[in-house]
């Protein structure tokens, strides 16, 4: 009997000879790639091979051009056909208003006979997706445009193109690396580490037990920050994402607080109440830590950040309590929380995202959901154009019409003093940096500052924080060889916050900050 360790040699073998083949080979074209037949391998040698070659990132699709008429002609190279063309016509088969029309793609020239390319084409009306395996041309019929809107909007701005650009393999593979990222599994706890530290370059090293700190809350004070990394479950995945678009090391933050008593608390926004909603609420510290210990299932890693003694000497108390308590019980911030992430054109998008990503993606979530895409972007778009009540296929045309572009709109700043349809819009970092800000701790320029515009990196990396180790508690870090600037409390790994505590506030902070993985440079005053 041949080992299993031997086949996965042999197959290993096999797969690089004939990539050493056609690498050298020009003249002859062999009727497959290495690629292509991997999943016909058994699983223990095509997995590890695909998923050296695929991540998660890779489900995310390609713009490759717009097309609105047979003179404007689009030219790309795919995954699988190396020359591809595509141009649109305009018919009225049906004889309706307004007509449909022909999308003519033709494909030649692929790398292998088995592999194919996968589309995505998109309108602010409708989604939908292809796929082509033979080198020929191919059409993709729209019957009927949904009204005049769309087709004005496809007269002057075309029909968006996306490609799949791990081919259809790929993409599936993807899929699976995308699966576990929401998983509250050992599995989708290694695959949120294993994609930040190939996607940011971040580090898990692991701390010596005990794993949680024995706090005495009489060394925690109001204003000291909460900084917590969740990478397992629901949460994880989405904090996973998140950390990688934004370039912050952690995914959601709270503030403590003390009252006349010396009771401690915690302010938070995304505190999930009884009916599963997502809102502010000032939960007593015993009750938050309870919680985060022993039923919150994301596996926090959690830090706390105390304030330098000058800033706290700074903090209205009184202040911020007031702010915290007119805020307790609103919603959870989704309307402006993808808008602290993008503050420039082209320089908040990891490749191969980009604003026309973006708005494919809003568009399948407006169909599917459309009470959750008011919820998410739509309020926020309108604010930005000074419209109201536009939807964002509305919000499209409305833009083409001013000749500007999505991506100018998504990049103009957020207004702390925007009211929505459910009162101020505030996410876990807007809320306490609202809080910071009643408190005097951006005076004298709180008027030229937006908190709304800031992420959780750039939130930590403000100069308010401890920066002589030997005031901090005698209880933080003590377990730990590596002595952290701030107090880690919680995690089996070592909490790290790349640009801590680094930067003092200036007008119109954070407005037009690039955050480009992996090194998420930041020009000076930007």
């Amino acid at each position: 009997m041949v080992s299993s360790s031997s086949l996965f040699r042999f197959f290993l073998l096999l797969f690089f000879f004939f990539s050493l083949v056609i690498s050298h080979v020009q003249a002859a074209k062999l009727p497959f790639h290495p690629r292509d037949v991997l999943p016909l391998l058994p699983k223990q040698v095509s997995w590890p091979i695909l998923n050296s070659l695929h991540g998660a990132v890779d489900l995310l699709p390609s713009f490759v051009g717009s097309v609105s008429s047979p003179n404007r002609i689009v030219n790309w190279k795919g995954a699988c056909f190396y020359e591809n063309t595509a141009w649109m016509e305009f018919h009225n088969k049906t004889g309706s208003e307004f007509g449909g029309g022909t999308l003519h793609i033709k494909v030649s020239y692929p790398h292998s006979w088995t592999c194919m390319d996968l589309y995505v084409f998109a309108t602010p009306y409708r989604v939908t997706w292809d796929y082509y395996y033979l080198s020929r041309q191919h059409t993709l019929e729209i019957s009927e445009w949904e009204d005049k809107a769309e087709y004005d909007y496809v007269k002057n701005k075309g029909v968006s193109i996306f490609l799949m650009q791990a081919g259809m393999i790929g993409t599936f593979q993807a899929l699976w690396d995308v699966f576990p990222l929401f998983t509250n599994t050992g599995w989708g706890e290694n695959s949120n580490i294993g994609f930040l530290e190939k996607h940011m370059g971040a580090s898990f090293e692991e701390r010596p037990q005990p794993w949680v700190t024995n706090i005495s809350v009489d060394d925690v004070h109001s204003g000291d920050f909460l900084a917590i990394s969740k990478i397992r479950g629901r949460w994880g995945g989405f904090e996973t994402l998140e950390k990688w678009v934004s370039g912050a090391y952690a995914g959601h933050t709270a503030v403590c607080l003390k009252d006349s008593e010396g009771k401690l608390w915690v302010g938070e926004s995304g505190h999930e109440n009884e009916k599963g909603e997502d809102i502010i609420a000032i939960i007593p510290w015993d009750e938050w830590w309870d919680f985060e210990l022993n039923k919150d299932e994301s596996n926090p890693h959690i830090a706390l950040l105390p304030l330098h003694p000058d800033v706290r000497a700074k903090f209205n108390e009184t202040a911020a309590w007031e702010y915290a308590l007119s805020m307790a019980g609103k919603p959870y911030g989704y309307h402006n929380m993808i808008f602290s992430w993008i503050d420039t054109i082209d320089g908040n998008y990891p490749p191969p995202l980009d604003a026309h990503v973006v708005a494919s993606v809003m568009t399948v979530w407006s169909k599917i959901k459309p009470e959750y895409a008011a919820n998410m972007w739509n309020e926020a778009l309108n604010k930005r154009l000074g419209t109201q009540g536009l939807n964002l296929s509305d919000i499209l045309v409305e833009i083409e019409k001013r000749g500007s572009s999505f991506d100018e709109l998504l990049s103009i700043p957020e207004q702390d003093n925007w009211i929505y349809s459910d009162g101020k819009s505030t996410s876990c970092i807007a809320f306490i940096l609202e809080l910071y800000k009643e408190a005097g701790l951006f005076d004298p320029i709180a008027d030229s500052i937006q908190v709304t515009e800031f992420t959780i990196k750039d939130a930590y990396s403000l100069r308010f924080f401890e920066n002589n180790s030997s005031r901090l508690p005698k209880w933080c870090n003590d377990a730990d060889n590596v002595k952290l600037p701030y107090c880690q409390i919680k995690g089996k790994y070592r909490m790290e916050l790349p640009g801590y505590n680094s930067m003092d506030p200036y007008a119109h902070m954070n407005e037009g900050c690039p955050s480009m993985p992996p090194k998420y440079f930041r020009p000076q005053n930007c």
